[in-house]
Protein backbone atom coordinates (compact mmCIF):
# COMPACT_ATOMS: atom_id res chain seq x y z
CA UNK A 1 0.00 0.00 0.00
CA UNK A 2 2.87 2.37 0.79
CA UNK A 3 4.45 1.71 -2.59
CA UNK A 4 1.16 2.29 -4.37
CA UNK A 5 0.67 5.58 -2.51
CA UNK A 6 4.15 6.76 -3.55
CA UNK A 7 3.34 5.86 -7.13
CA UNK A 8 0.04 7.80 -6.90
CA UNK A 9 1.81 10.87 -5.49
CA UNK A 10 4.51 10.72 -8.15
CA UNK A 11 1.91 10.36 -10.90
CA UNK A 12 -0.10 13.33 -9.56
CA UNK A 13 3.05 15.44 -9.37
CA UNK A 14 3.91 14.52 -12.95
CA UNK A 15 0.41 15.51 -14.07
CA UNK A 16 0.75 18.88 -12.37
CA UNK A 17 4.16 19.45 -13.97
CA UNK A 18 2.87 18.52 -17.43
CA UNK A 19 -0.15 20.75 -16.90
CA UNK A 20 2.07 23.70 -16.05
CA UNK A 21 4.22 23.08 -19.11
CA UNK A 22 1.14 22.94 -21.33
CA UNK A 23 -0.18 26.13 -19.74
CA UNK A 24 3.06 27.95 -20.57
CA UNK A 25 3.18 26.53 -24.10
CA UNK A 26 -0.40 27.54 -24.87
CA UNK A 27 0.26 31.07 -23.59
CA UNK A 28 3.41 31.42 -25.71
CA UNK A 29 2.54 29.74 -29.00
CA UNK A 30 -1.23 30.00 -29.44
CA UNK A 31 -3.97 32.56 -29.39
CA UNK A 32 -5.86 32.60 -26.12
CA UNK A 33 -9.57 32.60 -25.51
CA UNK A 34 -10.24 35.51 -23.22
CA UNK A 35 -13.30 36.60 -21.26
CA UNK A 36 -14.27 40.18 -22.03
CA UNK A 37 -16.90 42.13 -20.06
CA UNK A 38 -19.08 44.09 -22.46
CA UNK A 39 -22.01 46.05 -21.03
CA UNK A 40 -24.09 43.58 -18.98
CA UNK A 41 -22.91 40.36 -20.56
CA UNK A 42 -19.70 38.46 -21.20
CA UNK A 43 -18.31 37.15 -24.48
CA UNK A 44 -15.40 35.05 -25.67
CA UNK A 45 -13.17 36.32 -28.43
CA UNK A 46 -9.81 35.36 -29.92
CA UNK A 47 -6.90 37.68 -29.24
CA UNK A 48 -5.44 39.16 -32.41
CA UNK A 49 -1.73 38.53 -32.93
CA UNK A 50 -1.09 42.15 -33.76
CA UNK A 51 -2.88 43.37 -30.65
CA UNK A 52 -0.62 45.33 -28.35
CA UNK A 53 0.87 43.08 -25.72
CA UNK A 54 -0.69 43.84 -22.35
CA UNK A 55 0.47 43.22 -18.85
CA UNK A 56 -0.31 39.75 -17.48
CA UNK A 57 -1.00 38.84 -13.85
CA UNK A 58 -1.45 35.33 -12.52
CA UNK A 59 -4.26 34.51 -10.09
CA UNK A 60 -3.76 31.15 -8.38
CA UNK A 61 -7.01 29.39 -7.40
CA UNK A 62 -6.61 26.84 -4.58
CA UNK A 63 -8.80 25.05 -2.06
CA UNK A 64 -9.67 21.56 -0.88
CA UNK A 65 -11.12 19.09 -3.35
CA UNK A 66 -14.86 19.66 -3.72
CA UNK A 67 -14.71 23.32 -2.64
CA UNK A 68 -16.06 24.50 -6.01
CA UNK A 69 -12.93 25.90 -7.67
CA UNK A 70 -13.78 24.61 -11.15
CA UNK A 71 -17.34 25.96 -10.92
CA UNK A 72 -15.86 29.29 -9.88
CA UNK A 73 -13.71 29.40 -13.02
CA UNK A 74 -16.68 28.27 -15.10
CA UNK A 75 -18.67 31.20 -13.78
CA UNK A 76 -15.88 33.63 -14.63
CA UNK A 77 -15.68 32.26 -18.17
CA UNK A 78 -19.38 32.91 -18.72
CA UNK A 79 -19.91 29.29 -19.75
CA UNK A 80 -23.00 28.89 -17.57
CA UNK A 81 -23.88 26.15 -15.11
CA UNK A 82 -23.49 22.54 -16.18
CA UNK A 83 -25.64 19.94 -14.54
CA UNK A 84 -24.25 16.69 -13.20
CA UNK A 85 -21.56 15.73 -10.76
CA UNK A 86 -18.20 17.37 -11.44
CA UNK A 87 -15.16 15.25 -10.70
CA UNK A 88 -12.34 16.77 -8.62
CA UNK A 89 -9.57 18.37 -10.65
CA UNK A 90 -6.55 16.07 -10.83
CA UNK A 91 -4.31 18.48 -12.73
CA UNK A 92 -5.12 22.07 -13.51
CA UNK A 93 -7.67 24.38 -15.15
CA UNK A 94 -7.19 27.90 -16.41
CA UNK A 95 -8.91 30.84 -18.05
CA UNK A 96 -7.75 34.30 -19.07
CA UNK A 97 -9.76 37.34 -18.06
CA UNK A 98 -9.22 40.30 -20.38
CA UNK A 99 -9.61 43.71 -18.74
CA UNK A 100 -8.69 47.24 -19.93
CA UNK A 101 -5.92 47.41 -17.31
CA UNK A 102 -4.28 43.99 -17.72
CA UNK A 103 -4.88 40.33 -18.42
CA UNK A 104 -5.65 38.09 -15.44
CA UNK A 105 -4.61 34.47 -15.93
CA UNK A 106 -6.49 32.20 -13.50
CA UNK A 107 -4.71 28.93 -12.76
CA UNK A 108 -6.46 26.26 -10.66
CA UNK A 109 -4.47 23.45 -9.10
CA UNK A 110 -6.30 20.34 -7.90
CA UNK A 111 -7.09 20.17 -4.18
CA UNK A 112 -6.50 16.49 -3.50
CA UNK A 113 -4.30 15.67 -0.53
CA UNK A 114 -1.53 14.32 -2.76
CA UNK A 115 -1.35 17.59 -4.71
CA UNK A 116 -1.43 20.10 -1.87
CA UNK A 117 2.23 19.62 -1.03
CA UNK A 118 3.04 21.21 -4.39
CA UNK A 119 0.82 24.28 -3.94
CA UNK A 120 3.59 26.44 -2.47
CA UNK A 121 5.72 25.84 -5.56
CA UNK A 122 3.24 27.91 -7.58
CA UNK A 123 3.22 30.90 -5.23
CA UNK A 124 6.45 32.37 -6.56
CA UNK A 125 4.97 33.51 -9.88
CA UNK A 126 1.55 34.36 -8.46
CA UNK A 127 0.26 37.90 -7.96
CA UNK A 128 -2.99 37.03 -6.13
CA UNK A 129 -4.19 33.90 -4.33
CA UNK A 130 -7.91 33.03 -4.42
CA UNK A 131 -8.65 30.40 -1.78
CA UNK A 132 -12.04 28.69 -2.17
CA UNK A 133 -13.75 27.15 0.87
CA UNK A 134 -16.88 24.98 0.97
CA UNK A 135 -18.94 26.81 3.62
CA UNK A 136 -21.34 23.87 3.92
CA UNK A 137 -18.69 21.24 4.70
CA UNK A 138 -18.31 21.99 8.41
CA UNK A 139 -16.30 18.84 9.09
CA UNK A 140 -13.48 19.92 6.77
CA UNK A 141 -13.23 23.55 7.85
CA UNK A 142 -10.30 22.81 10.23
CA UNK A 143 -8.49 21.13 7.33
CA UNK A 144 -9.24 24.10 5.07
CA UNK A 145 -7.93 26.44 7.77
CA UNK A 146 -4.68 24.53 8.18
CA UNK A 147 -3.98 24.53 4.43
CA UNK A 148 -4.80 28.24 4.15
CA UNK A 149 -2.47 29.23 6.97
CA UNK A 150 0.28 27.07 5.50
CA UNK A 151 0.01 29.14 2.33
CA UNK A 152 -0.14 32.41 4.28
CA UNK A 153 3.03 31.44 6.10
CA UNK A 154 4.81 30.46 2.88
CA UNK A 155 4.34 33.95 1.40
CA UNK A 156 3.76 36.78 3.85
CA UNK A 157 3.16 39.46 1.18
CA UNK A 158 0.89 37.74 -1.34
CA UNK A 159 -2.62 39.30 -1.45
CA UNK A 160 -5.31 36.70 -0.64
CA UNK A 161 -9.02 36.58 -1.43
CA UNK A 162 -10.87 33.89 0.52
CA UNK A 163 -14.08 32.85 -1.23
CA UNK A 164 -16.68 31.34 1.11
CA UNK A 165 -18.49 29.19 -1.44
CA UNK A 166 -21.88 27.38 -1.30
CA UNK A 167 -23.46 29.99 0.96
CA UNK A 168 -26.87 28.95 -0.39
CA UNK A 169 -26.61 25.49 1.17
CA UNK A 170 -28.90 25.06 4.23
CA UNK A 171 -26.04 23.84 6.45
CA UNK A 172 -23.53 26.50 5.39
CA UNK A 173 -21.81 28.56 8.06
CA UNK A 174 -22.33 32.31 7.92
CA UNK A 175 -19.55 34.64 6.79
CA UNK A 176 -18.75 35.75 10.39
CA UNK A 177 -18.65 32.08 11.45
CA UNK A 178 -16.41 31.28 8.53
CA UNK A 179 -14.04 34.07 9.49
CA UNK A 180 -13.80 32.57 12.96
CA UNK A 181 -13.47 28.98 11.72
CA UNK A 182 -10.57 29.95 9.45
CA UNK A 183 -8.93 32.08 12.18
CA UNK A 184 -8.73 35.06 9.85
CA UNK A 185 -8.69 37.45 12.79
CA UNK A 186 -5.24 36.10 13.68
CA UNK A 187 -3.80 37.32 10.37
CA UNK A 188 -1.73 40.49 10.67
CA UNK A 189 -3.64 43.69 9.96
CA UNK A 190 -1.19 44.79 7.29
CA UNK A 191 -1.86 41.64 5.28
CA UNK A 192 -4.06 42.16 2.21
CA UNK A 193 -6.72 39.54 2.92
CA UNK A 194 -10.39 39.66 1.93
CA UNK A 195 -13.32 37.33 2.61
CA UNK A 196 -16.12 37.20 0.04
CA UNK A 197 -19.17 34.95 -0.21
CA UNK A 198 -20.53 33.01 -3.16
CA UNK A 199 -23.30 30.52 -3.84
CA UNK A 200 -22.94 27.11 -5.42
CA UNK A 201 -23.27 26.88 -9.18
CA UNK A 202 -21.28 28.59 -11.89
CA UNK A 203 -23.21 31.86 -11.60
CA UNK A 204 -23.02 31.99 -7.82
CA UNK A 205 -20.41 34.71 -7.75
CA UNK A 206 -22.51 37.03 -9.89
CA UNK A 207 -25.51 36.54 -7.58
CA UNK A 208 -23.59 37.42 -4.42
CA UNK A 209 -20.46 39.57 -4.37
CA UNK A 210 -20.75 40.25 -8.13
CA UNK A 211 -18.35 39.57 -10.95
CA UNK A 212 -17.59 43.25 -11.48
CA UNK A 213 -16.92 43.81 -7.79
CA UNK A 214 -14.66 40.76 -7.70
CA UNK A 215 -12.79 41.92 -10.80
CA UNK A 216 -12.37 45.42 -9.42
CA UNK A 217 -10.94 44.00 -6.20
CA UNK A 218 -8.39 41.91 -8.10
CA UNK A 219 -7.32 44.90 -10.17
CA UNK A 220 -6.71 46.96 -7.04
CA UNK A 221 -4.54 44.14 -5.65
CA UNK A 222 -2.33 43.74 -8.73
Amino acid sequence: MVVLRHISVAFSAAMAAVGTALFIAINVFYKRRVWTPESNYCTFREEEEEEEERSERQVLVLGLDGAGKSSFLQGLSGAGHRTGCRKPTRGFNFISLHTPACQLDFLEIGGGEDLRMYWVDYLRKTHILVYVVDSSDRGRLPEAKDELHRLLKADADLPVVVLGNKQDKPDAVSVPELREALSLSSVADQRKLFLLEAQSGSDGLSRTCGLQKFQDLLLTLV
